[in-house]
């Protein structure tokens, strides 16, 4: 991917399989063709980010219905990685649950990822994780 325009967020864009699925596919190896519909559906609110007319990032943000949200799939495109376009996403996504109605906002990550989501305002908490398959 080379240098363009400058990176632009947008909070809750309407965002399609086929572009959703080649920014996954383009970042994560083990990626398999998603729906995305359902996942909006049931979401507080997304964050992408747009290079041009190209999403080269995305973050999701669920909540229970009260003060309590949960980020997942934060995806940044390779070729604008280490850019700081991550912390960029989690930040304003944060900042858009606050304003949603949110007072805690959680994330998973594995241990390599640490340093990442330390930059984005997150402290390391004990907490449990189950695999149900």
């Amino acid at each position: 991917m080379t240098s363009g325009p400058t990176v632009r967020l947008q909070v809750r864009p309407p965002l399609g399989d086929d572009e959703l699925n080649a920014l996954f596919a383009a970042s994560w190896a083990q990626h398999r063709h998603t729906g995305f519909g359902p996942r909006h559906a049931r979401s507080l609110l997304w964050v992408a980010a747009f290079r041009g007319d190209e999403l080269v990032g995305y973050v999701n943000v669920v909540g229970d219905g009260g003060v309590h949200a949960f980020v997942l799939d934060t995806t940044v495109h390779p070729g604008v990685r280490r850019q700081g376009l991550g912390v960029r996403l989690v930040r304003r996504a944060a900042d858009e649950a606050r304003a949603a109605g949110a007072l805690w906002l959680h994330v998973d990550f594995e241990e390599a990822l640490t340093a990442f989501y330390a930059r984005c305002g997150f402290r390391p908490t004990a907490a449990g994780v189950r695999r149900l398959d």
